[in-house]
């Protein structure tokens, strides 16, 4: 094999050993990418299932303060529950896993049976009964609202659980992508030795032929014409 084609083929594996270890680090980064965004969409749900933990609250003790101000907070409460019904339709889109509908089902069905009896406490507070009202807001309401809460607990705890997990396995991934990454620029080191020596020790046969040559080129001078 010339020396040309030695040299040629020592670029050729460099090249292609560096390709092939950027392919593999590219990958790990991809890889990366993916559970960072497992990472990201954990946490929008734990904040969902946190907004509706909150709403659940929220609308129970505006209910509970329009039952003791004669219908002041009425408008506060509507505006309450109206804004957890969106973020539950919102949850109902975003959380996805069968636990995960479970849950919303019995804060759906805890909540409807809280609007239906807000109805029939609202009518008896419009009609001038307002131990009516206390005995409703007081006895099955709160019962009704604790199941909610207990539901809407438990999907904030599982939410949470799940965002710790997608934590430890992104940053299991980040540590295993940061040694892939310090391998490849090792290889790729070590390849770029290689050549280095390669184009050396071809380099220095190239000039051991060429003063060969040389030589044989002075002992032909030298000898005698006929």
């Amino acid at each position: 094999m010339s020396i040309r084609a030695k040299l040629y083929t020592a670029i050729v594996v460099v090249v292609a050993g560096l390709a092939l270890t950027a392919g593999v680090g590219i990958v790990a980064m991809s890889r990366l990418g993916d559970r960072f965004d497992a990472v990201q969409r954990a946490s929008d749900a734990r904040a969902l299932a946190l907004q509706l933990k909150y709403d659940v609250t929220d609308f129970n003790g505006w209910q509970t303060a329009y039952g003791y101000d004669d219908g002041k907070s009425r408008p506060i409460y509507v505006a309450s529950f109206a804004r957890f019904e969106r973020d539950l339709a919102r949850a109902r889109g975003e959380l996805r896993l069968a636990r995960e509908q479970q849950i919303l089902d019995r804060i759906e069905a805890s909540t409807t049976d809280f609007a239906r009896l807000d109805d029939a406490s609202w009518a008896a507070l419009q009609a001038g009964r307002p131990d009516e009202v206390k005995r409703i807001l007081l006895g099955p309401e709160l019962v009704i609202f604790q199941r909610a809460a207990a539901a809407s607990e438990e999907l904030a705890t599982f939410e949470s659980a799940q965002a710790v997990k997608q934590d430890k396995a992104f940053e299991d991934a980040r540590a295993d992508a940061l040694r892939l990454l310090v391998l490849c620029s090792l290889v790729a080191g070590l390849l770029v030795f290689i050549l280095l020596v390669t184009a050396s020790d071809l380099a220095r046969l190239a000039e051991g032929r060429l003063d060969a040559e040389d030589e044989v080129g002075a002992a032909d001078a030298s000898e005698p014409a006929d």
